[in-house]
């Protein structure tokens, strides 16, 4: 069960709280500590309802363990190499916290951060956060706003931004899902589908070189639906111990909301749309033993990240898509889970 009481605390003076959104048989929890979603809670082609996202029971817990859970990411989601970038002719250092790497916006990204509640229903819930000028590195101060819906069988997830000065940016959310339940063993027997014929191929510190190459004749295809067991074991695969690779889109247009990837296992289908150019699918190969929701164990596999988002390194690589965000601009992006 989860504890929503231990929810309803102060952290470095800001109040935080867990928030119910509901759509008939579907339902979510989330709290305004990192923007992460407690619990999801979806039925099966059998009308069984079930929690589909790992996760703890206490907010303690969600302090302390595995934090990227099910969080809002950001200032910059995912790697960028050697912890710095340039941008108008200026090099800006960041912390190194991935091996050689900047990872997930810092030391102290988004996840940790307590953000303003802005607007909250059954249906909808509106994040605010205001990242200070310098802020884990970072240029600007970059005003952001999350608005979480759950409405017609869909979670949907909109991001806005904007900033007083040039800065970098690209959001995502860290969901780990296992569609079976969360607990409910690994997800090798889940099929996957990516509607993709490119990925962006990394070095040994798991950032990508710049190239851009098919997916065609490699462990990566999974343009047709596949079990992830039948490709997770490929050599591509040994470095990251498992999926850990950033995917192309196949879309017309950059800002097209475009079907990215179909997951399903056990009854529960899943559909992801995005508006962002790269889906980063990880099989949670790092997950160390922990206890989760309701006493269940949570080990190496046992979720699957369908992480909607820019692509890693995009700040020091030309010709990926730009993560620039300059005054008087606005970022906009939108993902949807939906299991309709």
């Amino acid at each position: 069960m989860i504890d929503l009481t231990s929810f309803h605390r102060t952290i470095n003076g800001k109040a935080v709280n867990i928030y119910e959104l509901q759509d008939g048989s579907y339902s979510a929890l989330i709290t305004n500590y990192g923007g992460k979603i407690i619990a999801l809670n979806v039925p099966n082609d059998q009308g069984v309802v079930r929690d589909i996202v790992l996760g703890f029971s206490t907010l303690d817990e969600w302090l302390t363990k595995e934090t990227y859970f099910n969080a809002i990411i950001g200032r910059f989601a995912n790697r960028i190499k050697d912890g710095y970038f340039v941008l108008d002719g200026k090099q800006y250092s960041l912390a190194v916290n991935n091996g050689t790497n900047h990872l997930h916006g810092g030391v102290s990204g988004f996840n940790e951060r307590v953000w303003d509640v802005i607007e909250h229903d059954s249906h909808h819930l509106v994040l605010r956060y205001i990242s200070p000028d310098g802020e884990e590195g970072y240029p600007g101060e970059l005003t952001i706003e999350v608005t979480y819906s759950l409405s017609n069988g869909a979670l949907k997830i909109d991001y806005q931004a904007t900033t007083t000065r040039a800065t970098i940016c690209g959001f995502t959310n860290h969901a780990y899902f296992n569609l079976k339940g969360e607990g409910c063993g690994d997800i090798r027997d889940h099929k996957l589908q990516i509607n993709a014929d490119f990925y962006t191929p990394t070095d040994d510190s798991f950032a990508p070189t710049g190239a851009i190459l098919p997916v065609q004749g490699t462990a990566l295809d999974f343009r047709n639906t596949t079990r992830v067991a039948e490709r997770i074991n490929d050599p591509i695969y040994h470095c990251a111990r498992g999926l850990d690779h950033n995917w192309v889109i196949r879309k017309h247009q950059n800002d097209e909301l475009a079907h990215a990837a179909t997951l399903s296992a056990d009854g529960v289908t899943m559909k992801v749309y995005t508006t962002m150019p790269g889906l980063q699918v990880y099989s949670g190969n790092w997950v160390e033993k922990n206890i989760g929701k309701n006493g269940k164990e949570y080990d190496v596999q046992t979720a699957i990240c369908l992480e909607a988002q820019g692509f890693p390194n995009s700040p020091n690589i030309a010709h990926f898509p730009s993560p620039i965000l300059r005054p008087g601009q606005q970022y906009k992006h939108c993902c949807i889970y939906s299991f309709i």
